[in-house]
């Protein structure tokens, strides 16, 4: 009965955020109170809610202070000696080109914003691209590759705070261990980007450019903002290696970790009480929305998992698998993860399916943390998906159909996570034997 009532539960919230009839914030609060009333349990709900909120305080706050911290330093300019590089490096070769095209949104999808990346990344190369004719679906896959490596694996993007909040883990347990992974990975998009590249120049061949179009093209590009702080990049950087060093050696807890480099972030840079003020402001909506979203996320578990649904669904699925494939479950759950996230939202796939693979994994002595990674996986495939929003501003940005832009990048989405899928196995972040 726990069971289907789970089933019921999960099929019911995934329709509703597939059918935008509520938002996620709204129906993972709302939909897991109803079934708890339904089931009985609703002299105990307040508690289970609690529960699930006092799990996921600790993300909330990393992913708060995260989204914080990389606002400000885009804001200071600390990337744009990086771009200003790779545009006067670039010049008019296509593999440079696409090889800069990598690097720029590996940088900015740091912040694990699509739409940022996307707009920044088409912002900055689009131009040279329909200058020398290079096709600029080049630019759409490079873009979505690095997006699904950055932000679909960092604990402050997206997908890893869904995974993340709805199973209750620590973000530095799940984070460093997929360190290599995320490096590889990265390293495989310039490696694309190179392969990319090197057809166009078969196509087009090169056109020479003085500095990548020229210095005032650069500088329109980047813009010149009251918050920009160029005496300021060493410093900056340095505080972004302290941080970045301090989580991965464990130091301290990754929320204090940025909510220090946060506040460091922004006395140095804006010492003025009310720049610090506008700042805070300007990223709180982007902020705010995914601690809204992890919160939510609480409740849902919180009831999921104390009202012990997850459990009944869980032991269903263990029923129907047989044993001896007990020890690929965290490989299943990376390679299937590439359709169904295409076919649900990360929504809808993390908090309605996410929760029901890590409580089968249990019964084969598999961590949920290990579940998580395994679970993100398959994002370079999901960001295809038309339920993106991102992606359909990527579309929009260069000017292509939807359906093109999925033909041209189908082959290289899967390839990326079946890479960082092998990857993940090689470097231990997943296993194959329980």
């Amino acid at each position: 009965m726990l069971a289907l009532l789970g089933l019921a539960m999960v099929v019911v919230f995934t329709y509703l955020i597939m059918s935008k009839r509520l938002s996620p914030i709204v129906a993972l609060t709302v939909v897991p109170i109803v079934f708890a009333i339904i089931g009985g349990f609703g002299g105990t709900t307040g508690k289970m809610i609690l529960d699930g909120l006092k799990v996921v305080a600790p993300s909330a706050a990393l992913l708060l202070f995260a989204i914080l911290f990389f606002g400000l330093m885009i804001d200071s300019g600390l990337f744009d000696p990086l771009i200003r590089k790779i545009l006067k490096k670039v010049n008019g070769d296509p593999v440079k080109i696409a090889i800069g095209t990598a690097l720029l949104s590996l940088t900015v999808a740091l912040d694990g914003d699509g739409t940022t990346t996307y707009m920044i990344t088409c912002a900055a190369m689009l131009p040279l691209y329909k200058r020398i004719g290079m096709n600029p679906m080049v630019l759409a896959t490079v873009a979505m590759l690095a997006l699904g490596i950055m932000s679909g694996m960092s604990p402050w993007g997206g997908p890893a705070t869904r995974a993340i909040a709805v199973l209750g883990i620590d973000a530095s347990e799940y984070f460093i261990p997929l360190l290599p992974t995320m490096a590889g990975g990265a390293a495989w998009v310039v490696f694309t980007a190179y392969l990319l590249g090197r057809a166009e120049r078969k196509r087009i061949g090169s056109v020479h450019l003085q500095s990548g179009g020229g210095e005032c093209y650069i500088e329109a590009i980047l813009g010149d903002t009251p918050y920009k702080r160029p005496k300021l990049v060493w410093v900056n950087l340095l505080l972004v290696i302290g941080v970045m060093v301090a989580l991965v050696m464990g130091l301290a807890h990754s929320a204090v970790l940025f909510l220090i480099g946060f506040v460091l972030a922004l006395m140095i840079n804006y010492p003025q009480l009310d720049i610090q003020k506008e700042r805070i402001l300007a990223h709180s909506g982007n902020a705010m929305t995914v601690v809204l979203l992890v919160f939510a996320a609480g409740v849902f578990a919180g009831i999921f998992s104390g009202t012990k649904m997850v459990d009944a669904l869980a032991q269903s699925l263990v029923d129907m698998i047989p044993p001896s494939w007990g020890h690929l479950f965290p490989l299943v759950v990376a390679v299937t993860s590439m359709p169904l996230t295409f076919v649900l939202s990360n929504d809808a796939y993390y908090f309605g399916v996410v929760p029901i693979l890590a409580n089968a994994a249990a019964a084969y002595g598999i961590s949920p943390v290990e579940i998580a990674r395994a679970s993100i996986l398959g994002q370079p495939v999901h960001l295809m998906s038309p339920l993106v929003a991102s992606t359909l501003l990527l579309v929009g940005m260069v000017d292509r159909d939807i359906g093109d832009f999925q033909k041209a990048t189908v082959k290289w989405a899967v390839l990326t996570s079946l890479v960082v899928t092998a990857l993940a196995l090689l470097t231990g972040a997943i296993s194959l034997f329980a």
